[in-house]
């Protein structure tokens, strides 16, 4: 008898929904298509609805009585909520893993900075983007906190919704970058405290960002 865990099809599906949503083909408040869908992913309905529900409880999409399934899009106010506690538990995390990680664990979270000034230097949001959930998917995983992992990781997919916008904003990668070299000097030289520091001022500038970024958006519109 096997003991490996097969998946079922619906959570297959709400994998490559989950990526079209973070990659913008689902965009924030887009009603969702069923019926294209399965079409497209060539399913039935039954597997995309219980795919649903399972993006619904992680909090990247609504459903709504009689009128079907929409992405979520994150408020003014659900930002201003999310963020600080991120930024706690995220500091929490850096700190954790400035006083633990072993010398491997540090060799791996140095090559995930290198990649990311790569990224930078070229230019290339969509790679640094992808990057930073790898690296910051990594501190998680290094903390050694199961609890801890676990509560981040669901809070930062319903952040992922809103995050990418704000490396459009003039100048952000850059800081961004810096902001993520003080991280990884502070945990390379096992400074637990300015880690948690330097992990909390980079989400809290994340959030600044984010909300010039959405100010800016929203001119353009009415322009």
């Amino acid at each position: 008898m096997s003991i490996i865990k097969r998946r079922v099809l619906y959570e297959e599906v709400a994998e490559i929904l989950a990526r079209m949503i973070y990659e913008s083909r689902l965009e924030p408040g887009q009603w969702i298509d069923e019926m294209k869908l399965c079409d497209e992913l060539g399913i039935s309905r039954t597997p995309l609805r219980e795919a649903l529900k399972v993006l619904a409880s992680d909090g990247l999409v609504e459903l709504v009585p009689r009128k079907g399934s929409y992405v979520k899009s994150i408020s003014p106010e659900e930002l201003d909520e999310l963020f600080p506690i991120m930024a706690l538990l995220e500091g929490y995390c850096t700190q954790l893993v400035a006083e633990r990680a072993t010398a491997s664990e540090l060799r791996r979270l140095r090559h995930l900075h290198d990649c990311l000034e790569e990224s930078a230097a070229k230019g290339d949001l969509a790679s640094y983007y992808e990057e930073n959930i790898v690296f910051h998917d990594e501190l998680k995983a290094v903390s050694g906190n199961e609890w801890l992992q676990r509560i981040t990781l669901d809070l930062s997919r319903v952040i992922r919704l809103a995050r990418q916008q704000q490396l459009k904003l003039q100048g952000r990668l850059l800081h961004s970058l810096e902001e993520h070299r003080n991280i990884i000097t502070a945990i390379e030289a096992g400074d637990a405290a300015g880690a948690n520091q330097a992990m909390q001022v980079h989400l809290m500038n994340q959030y600044e960002a984010l909300k010039a970024a959405i100010l800016e958006d929203s001119e353009h519109e009415v322009d």
